[in-house]
């Protein structure tokens, strides 16, 4: 039998239909990657709140680049400009450029910038 590993603490029940202690939804998660590609059929209950701890490290990850970008401002409120800027400073964060390089029009139109997202796959 396979040992518990490193996210094993990830895997205890809620009762919010949420499983373990992250707050992105699962359902929406394993929703998106079912609509990365017609092969994706079956998805481990696992998978999705990998993922799930993946994105929350992603958002804090980018949060903070973004609120160097704020302090640099001169300001104390973290506006879209700044996660503009945040991913144009750094290598790491290139796949999003084409996500924020207009991003007057794109952050305004979530319908838009999921089509941009999905287009690329």
């Amino acid at each position: 039998m396979r040992q518990a590993g490193t996210y094993s603490g990830l895997l205890s029940g809620g009762l919010s239909g949420r499983t373990g202690p992250h707050s992105l939804p699962l359902a929406r998660i394993k929703k998106i990657m079912k609509k990365s590609g017609d092969d994706v059929k079956m998805i481990s209950g696992e998978a999705p709140i990998l993922f799930s701890k993946a994105c929350e490290l992603f958002i804090e990850e980018l949060t903070q680049r973004s609120w160097m970008m704020t302090i640099q401002g001169k300001r104390r409120t973290l506006h879209k400009e700044d996660v503009a800027s945040a991913v144009m400073a750094t290598d790491i964060l290139d796949f999003l450029v084409n996500l924020v390089s207009n991003s007057s029009h794109s952050m305004d139109n979530p319908v838009e910038v999921e089509t941009i997202a999905t287009s690329k796959s």
